[in-house]
C-alpha cells in the first residue's frame, strides 16, 4: 500500500513511530510531514498529504497536528477526500466501515504514541462496508 503522512509540530515523534510501523508491514510512505518542534503551519503539511491521495499517488493519508482537527480540515478541502478525526481504534474503524474515510487525522495532544500506531493499523485493516452506507457517503459529494 502506498501512504502518505504529514504533521506539524506536535507530531514528530508520532510521525517517526507510524512510519516506522509501516515500513515494517511492507508499506511505501511519502513523508510530508516536519521533523521538528519548530512552530509550523498545519495547512502546509495537510494539503500535499490530501493531493497524494486525490491524485491517486497514495492509497490513504495520514494527517497530525495537535487537535487533528486542524489538518483534518484543511484535508477536507479537497474533492474526494473523507479525512476522519480519529482518537480511538473503535472510531477509526468505523470511519473506514460506515464513511469510507480515505485519510485519517490523529490528535497527538490527546493519543500517546502507541494509541496512534494501534489507530493506524485499525484504519488500514478495516474494509469499507458499502451498501446502505455508499448512499450516504455519495451524498458527501458536492456538486
Amino acid at each position: 500500500m502506498k501512504i502518505a503522512i504529514g504533521n506539524d509540530h506536535a507530531g514528530p515523534d508520532y510521525k517517526k513511530a507510524i512510519v516506522d510501523y509501516l515500513h515494517s508491514k511492507g508499506h511505501d510512505v511519502f513523508n510530508h510531514g516536519t521533523d521538528t518542534f519548530d512552530s509550523v503551519d498545519y495547512p502546509d503539511f495537510g494539503h500535499p498529504v490530501a493531493m497524494d491521495v486525490e491524485s491517486g499517488k497514495a492509497d490513504f493519508g495520514i494527517v497530525i497536528c495537535g487537535s487533528g482537527n486542524g489538518i483534518a480540515m484543511t484535508a477536507n478541502k479537497h474533492q474526494g477526500i473523507r479525512a476522519a478525526l480519529c482518537w480511538t481504534k473503535e472510531i477509526s474503524a468505523l470511519a473506514r466501515q460506515h464513511n469510507n474515510a480515505n485519510v485519517i487525522s490523529i490528535p497527538a495532544r490527546f493519543t500517546s504514541i502507541q494509541q496512534a500506531v494501534d489507530i493506524v493499523d485499525t484504519f488500514l485493516s478495516t474494509e469499507f462496508e458499502g451498501g446502505r452506507h455508499q448512499k450516504r457517503v455519495d451524498k458527501m459529494k458536492c456538486s
